[in-house]
């Protein structure tokens, strides 16, 4: 049984973490938020030691190592993208391995940065990238290897989520804290692209603005016009009708891919992966961190292959 500290427990994603840290048997001994909304602790491990202030989780942390011999073996991160690097350092400093959701950083160059400090610390970095997981992405990437096609993949990615007024007054709405849509809403399905089509070659921004991003990438096996946002008017007619508020779609070559369920057990999953030493780490967050970087960055031109949802 393994002893785990998780940042962020009133979070939206930390009942994922929570429930992937008790399915695997092992133990939560302390949590921190600066929101004390975390009755969800409850469920799962109503034990476990919880602040409001970092400072007190740090020293609770220490005492328990040097004067109860409880060692700290992984840290849970859960906290905002911009809080990322940080924790992660402190998990490090801390002794224990870091298990921290996506993004994992905001900027390629703190993953320089982060691999010279795991070497240096001993611990091991380690990221959620559950779409790696899931079986319909499994079964894609085993297609693509297979075919071994030498024309490249032409796909369409759309993913609509609808957000209320709330999400520009969190620090979702604040690039400087989420990296703006296509970090926060996009980053791993740029992981997936990357991790099933290969090295990116080229990327172009057609559309940038609080709530919406689109453009084009391309990979080695695969050219990609992708649409993210969070504004309802972009639902398709036919969704609205549904009264649904989310829109999920990979078309390839024509065909789309299903995978929009098989999503609850992928934290367990990477828990399970991660205990065997098999998890995700720096290396593989890379090209999806600088992926994000640049569409953040690069000027927008409305030129080549656009998504048809922006006309």
């Amino acid at each position: 049984m393994k002893n785990f500290a998780l940042l962020g427990a009133a979070g939206y994603i930390a009942p994922r973490h929570l429930k992937a840290i008790k399915d695997t048997n092992n133990n939560l001994i302390a949590a921190l938020d600066k929101n004390d909304s975390v009755g969800i602790l409850d469920s799962y491990f109503p034990k476990a030691d919880f602040f409001v202030e970092f400072e007190r989780f740090d020293r609770h942390i220490e005492k328990l190592k040097r004067q109860q011999n409880i060692p700290l073996d992984y840290v849970s991160i859960c906290t905002p993208n911009y809080l990322h690097d940080s924790h992660i350092r402190m998990a490090l400093r801390r002794g224990a391995d870091a298990i921290c959701e996506k993004p994992l950083v905001l900027n390629p160059w703190n993953v320089d940065a982060l691999q010279a400090i795991e070497k240096e610390s001993g611990q091991k970095i380690h990221t959620i990238l559950q779409l790696r997981l899931h079986p319909s992405i499994i079964a894609l990437k085993e297609k693509v290897a297979k075919e071994n096609k030498k024309e490249k993949y032409d796909i369409d990615l759309t993913y609509i989520t609808s957000r209320g007024g709330w999400y520009h007054i969190s620090w979702k709405g604040d690039e400087s804290k989420s990296g703006g849509i296509a970090t926060n809403i996009g980053v791993h399905f740029y992981d997936m692209l990357s991790w099933v089509f290969g090295k990116i070659q080229e990327n172009q921004v057609h559309l940038r603005t609080k709530d919406t991003a689109a453009g084009y990438l391309e990979f080695e096996k695969a050219r990609v016009r992708w649409f993210l946002s969070i504004d309802e008017n972009s639902l398709p007619n036919e969704i609205k009708q549904k009264g649904q508020r989310t829109y999920r779609s990979i078309n390839i070559d024509g065909q789309e891919i299903e995978f929009s369920g098989g999503f609850t057990e992928l934290h367990t999953e990477s828990y399970k992966k991660i205990l065997q030493g098999n998890g995700f780490g720096l290396e593989a967050a890379k090209q999806s961190i600088e992926i994000v970087h640049d569409i953040r960055n690069l000027e927008v031109k409305i030129k080549g292959e656009k998504h048809p949802f922006i006309q």
